[in-house]
């Protein structure tokens, strides 16, 4: 953009594209509303712009990667505003209030100690990490929401725009790459059911758990790509299905022979379709395979191990577990712990040994939405579990003094002398438990970033 010689320019951190000020990250404040220019995935905040409350907040705002974050001066506290401009950090004409008279005299002046009373502090702490767990939880389902519309529209144009299917997939696959293959350590969180729909959840589900699972065996980037891609269009020729054989368990006794047999044709269906979209070699495997076991008891090929790929191994496994969890008749579900019981009991030769082996150390003895006791004899249910140190998952305790809606999770590696002592189906529990914790009947799994220290402990303190 030009100007005429003579212009005014715009006053120090003031963008012009926005109209409004940007100041340096390092500089922000409790009472800023600011404006973050980042995709959604790029942020773990429920909105992109809101008013900073906590010192959470600001230490994740600092930990973006940004420079300069632009502020609404109309919408942020007064107070703060008159701050930064004494300090020099914005104009008062940029921040729109009246330069401080006194500036200079309130600069020298020793600033006022505020001494926090460990009660005061105890609060705070918990209302911190109660925001932190609100964000986190909204930004899951936010993408939750949105990797299922992608998925949807996929399906829905994959006969008749078959390339914009491919590229509506691919461009999700790359968005949840980008969070998977990162430096830091990632947690497999359990949503709310209402986050998806019977169509999508599946799909993303078994990605979302194909791709920790692929990362945790090292897989490189390109077979990362070929395994999402392959884990979110698996089922993709069930479209060519009609419903009362789409949603039918083909493993349930009720199920004729015929009804099974059409169901098994999903799998020629979609290897058709991923065809005619040109996918990969490699995610193109993973539609023909993600049926098969490695016993060589599966469909359609019954190939055996030695013939399968290592994609199409890992969403085979994942497949089965996620199938188990949710089932096409709900009253069969089993938890995540039954699941990974009876796979383990049951059906550990169907599965590759190594593919099998990491999994169960990703998922932990108790995956997201197992119902738990502790070692303190209180009931919760898991909510998040690091993939890379599964044994002290996140537990949402039931608390009858805490209100469902205020409850912080607790993070068993944090308090080291708390564990779990069993799972338990939640017909199980005692009602008031069952009712406060309210166990999801379908299973959601997204991903976020592993918990760091630093949270609410048994009791409450940080």
């Amino acid at each position: 953009m030009c100007r005429k010689k003579g212009t005014p320019g715009p006053f120090p951190g003031q963008n012009l594209m926005h109209d409004s000020p940007t100041i340096d990250v390092r500089k922000l404040r409790i009472g800023l509303h600011v404006h973050l220019d980042l995709g959604w995935m790029e942020h773990p905040f429920p909105l992109n712009n809101f008013r900073i409350s906590t010192e959470q907040q600001l230490e994740t705002l600092r930990g973006l990667g940004l420079q300069r974050v632009r502020i609404s001066p109309q919408r942020s506290d007064s107070t703060t505003l008159q701050s930064l401009v004494g300090e020099g950090v914005l104009s008062a004409e940029a921040a729109g209030v009246e330069a401080p008279a006194a500036a200079a005299a309130d600069a020298a002046a020793p600033p006022v100690a505020v001494v926090e009373t460990p009660e005061a502090a105890e609060r705070r702490l918990r209302r911190e990490a109660l925001l932190a767990e609100q964000a986190c939880a909204a930004q899951a389902e936010r993408h939750y929401s949105e990797a299922g519309r992608v998925l949807r529209r996929s399906f829905e144009v994959a006969s008749s725009q078959p390339q914009a299917a491919r590229e509506q997939t691919e461009a999700q696959v790359n968005g949840f790459l980008d969070k998977v293959l990162g430096a830091q350590e990632m947690a497999i969180r359990l949503l709310n059911e209402g986050a998806g729909d019977r169509g999508s959840m599946h799909a993303i589900n078994v990605t979302v758990i194909s791709l920790l699972l692929g990362k945790q065996m090292e897989l490189s980037k390109s077979e990362m790509f070929d395994l999402g891609t392959g884990a979110m269009l698996h089922d993709i020729g069930k479209i060519e299905l009609p419903d009362r054989v789409r949603w039918l368990d083909p493993l349930s006794p009720s199920v004729s022979s015929h009804e099974r047999q059409f169901y098994q044709e999903h799998v020629s269906h979609g290897v058709t379709l991923g065809r005619k979209m040109t996918l990969s070699p490699g995610a193109l495997l993973v539609l023909a395979q993600h049926h098969e076991y490695a016993d060589g008891t599966g469909f359609p090929l019954k190939l055996g191990a030695d013939r399968m790929s290592a994609a199409a191994k890992i969403v085979a496994l994942v497949n089965r577990y996620d199938n188990l969890c949710n089932p096409a008749t709900p009253a069969n579900a089993l938890t995540p712990h039954e699941a990974l019981a009876l796979m383990y009991g049951q059906m550990k030769a169907k599965f590759d040994s190594a593919v099998f082996g990491a999994f169960v150390k990703m998922m932990g003895v108790y995956p997201p939405g197992s119902v738990v006791q502790l070692t303190d004899d209180r009931y919760g249910m898991v909510i998040s579990v690091n993939s890379a140190r599964p044994l002290k998952p996140c537990v949402l305790v039931h608390e009858p003094k805490q209100p469902r809606n205020e409850a912080v999770p607790l993070n068993l590696e944090t308090t080291p002398t708390l564990g779990i002592r069993r799972s338990l189906k939640p017909q199980h529990l005692p009602r008031a438990t069952l009712d406060y914790l309210s166990p999801r009947p379908r299973v959601c799994y997204f991903f976020e970033r592993a918990r760091e220290t630093g949270a609410v402990d048994s009791q409450g303190s940080a």
